[in-house]
């Protein structure tokens, strides 16, 4: 005989287990889904626990993140090893080098560190900004440019991946700077372009595409490295400006993400007397503006980080360690790339002995950093697959999300309507001006003009070989012409010979349809090109853009993109057809 009194009881408790394990799973997934500022507030007992452990030299050597390489050799990468044993720093931030290489390096740092190094580099367009045989996405001026900010989130939680199979926690990235100064020596493209709330939009997608991924990210550079003509890598930068301007334009970028989660904000090196009028006092060694207005004004709690300690921009005037000692007292958490950080750790156990600082003041910095520790996995010690690394990072959803972005970011500026009345099988000249040999750029575009001939021209091209070409196109019934930056980053001032940038000009006044792929600033000296058929401006200079600008000409993309800065003074913000 069935008992069906117990069979319902076992039934109920089997549904009961299988709930009960089913909450215990969202709860997880819940608590794993905090965000780092949400710890913050409720620090794990990891961070106790390790935090007890440490003695006070200990815990100052956490606010200190040496700099690595991976391609100056074996005896290079083994003395930052060496400081790592010795010291016990917090973090190593990663610059030049390869993946296969900082994954080896990355082991072996984390084997001689008693607690988890937080592992960093620069990505502000992905690894490949530092590391060869990784991806480059576009750089965030073309970003700049793009409409569907979904196409951000998607590159920063790409972006994520790349930085957690490396063995990476944070991301120094993204550029929150306003590029409102053109002859920037040092944002320029690394900016979203020069319209505050186009910056915040743009750069609130891809921050939060790359926390939602489980990575740390830093702000740069606070209160804002735009309006300037100075590079502080070698210099002070002076920024004169109002109190009241500061905080409405320069700041509002850095306001609104952190109201939206920033988990990090990078302190720049800039004196701005405005702000505090101690002389040739840079902005990281400011008490009034890293503690007085990033924390207390602005509210933010997250992890505040030094821009690079070693930067003329801040040892010129504060020397033998004083800097980094400096930069503690005004708020800093994280100092990266000290000069010497045995000393600077000396020199802030004898500041604390001296009541220049207090320890109630470092421990706090210590746990803010144990907690991104904890947040970001590292209470879990594992170490880092090699096989596969390179493959791992090179995914075949992340190249073709660089090509949507580029596709999405190419802008029409002039010439809709002629370029759609170019005939496929009409005589057609394709010319690249400013490199040495055919581009990607000129066979994309016969794919669609199918009596082509192609013509190049080098940035220093001769009066003969630019006559001799002027006189043989004369012949073709449509005109299409690519000009490419040659150089690794699109600066300002292309390297154009006044012979080429005249033939520019000449062509301009004809039936020609004009793509750059270059710096857009570089208009204002390509005198001509708004008097031009079509103009399709492309950013930079590589492959993925030259596939986007020729899909527009070729009438098989329709571009969307706008214009992220104004050139003068032909060429508007927003600009886009």
């Amino acid at each position: 005989m069935i008992n069906l009194a117990a069979d319902t009881t076992k039934h109920v408790r089997k549904n009961l287990f299988i709930l009960f394990a089913f909450c215990s799973i969202a709860f997880s997934a819940g608590a794993q889904q905090k965000t780092y500022l949400e710890l913050l507030a409720n620090q794990p007992k990891w961070v106790d626990s390790v935090f007890n452990r440490l003695n006070r030299r200990e815990r100052i050597a956490q606010l200190f993140f040496v700099r690595a390489h991976t391609n100056l050799g074996k005896k290079y990468t083994d003395s930052v090893g060496e400081v790592i044993k010795k010291e016990q720093l917090g973090g190593v931030i990663f610059f030049q080098g390869g993946p296969g290489r900082q994954v080896l390096a990355t082991n072996a740092y984390q084997k001689l560190s008693r607690v988890p190094l937080i592992v960093a580099n620069d990505g502000e367009w992905g690894l490949g900004m530092r590391l060869d045989s990784t991806v480059s996405y576009p750089y965030q001026m073309t970003l700049g440019a793009i409409q569907n900010k979904e196409l951000l989130y998607k590159m920063g939680l790409e972006v994520a991946k790349d930085y957690k199979r490396m063995g990476m926690q944070m991301n120094l990235a993204p550029d929150a700077d306003i590029n409102n100064n053109p002859k920037n020596p040092v944002i320029n493209y690394r900016s979203f372009g020069e319209n505050k709330y186009n910056v915040a939009t743009k750069v609130a997608a891809y921050m939060k595409g790359m926390q939602d991924g489980g990575l740390l990210t830093t702000l740069k550079h606070f209160p804002g490295h735009g309006d300037t003509d100075v590079d502080s890598h070698y210099d002070l930068p002076q920024l004169t400006f109002s109190a009241t301007r500061l905080d409405t334009l320069e700041m509002y970028p850095f306001k609104e993400l952190i109201k939206q989660g920033a988990s990090g904000v990078m302190i720049a090196h800039m004196n701005i007397p405005s702000l505090d009028a101690t002389p040739n006092l840079p902005s990281t060694l400011s008490k009034p503006i890293v503690t007085g207005i990033l924390k207390e004004k602005l509210g933010f709690k997250g992890l505040i980080i030094s821009d690079a300690m070693d930067m003329k921009g801040v040892v010129k005037y504060f020397k033998d360690g004083e800097a980094d000692l400096m930069g503690i007292i005004a708020g800093n958490d994280i100092i990266e790339l000290s000069e010497n950080s045995d000393r600077a750790i000396k020199l802030v156990r004898k500041a604390v002995r001296q009541d220049r600082i207090s320890m109630a003041e470092i421990d706090q910095s210590v746990r803010k950093i144990l907690t991104a520790k904890y947040w970001a996995g590292l209470a879990k010690r594992d170490t880092i697959v090699t096989q596969g690394v390179v493959a791992g990072v090179n995914r075949s959803s992340s190249n073709a999300l660089v090509q949507e972005l580029a596709n999405a970011s190419v802008t029409l500026v002039k010439g809709k309507d002629y370029i759609k009345r170019l005939i496929p099988i009409r005589r057609t000249a394709i010319i690249s001006i400013g490199v040495p040999s055919v581009t990607t750029f000129q066979k994309e575009i016969s794919k669609g003009y199918y009596n082509s001939v192609y013509y190049v021209l080098d940035k220093d091209a001769s009066a003969t070989q630019i006559s001799n070409i002027a006189r043989e196109i004369g012949a073709f019934d449509q005109v299409i012409v690519g000009i490419h930056d040659s150089r690794s980053r699109p600066a300002n001032n292309m390297p154009l010979n006044a012979g080429v940038k005249n033939f520019i000009k000449e062509l301009s006044a004809k039936n020609a349809v004009f793509a750059l792929f270059a710096n857009p600033y570089n208009l204002a000296s390509l005198s001509g090109l708004e008097n031009s058929k079509g103009l399709v401006v492309a950013y930079q200079k590589e492959d993925f853009m030259q596939i986007s600008a020729a899909a527009v000409i070729n009438n098989r993309l329709v571009p969307t993109g706008k214009l992220p800065v104004s050139v003068a003074p032909f060429y508007k913000f927003g600009e886009g057809l």
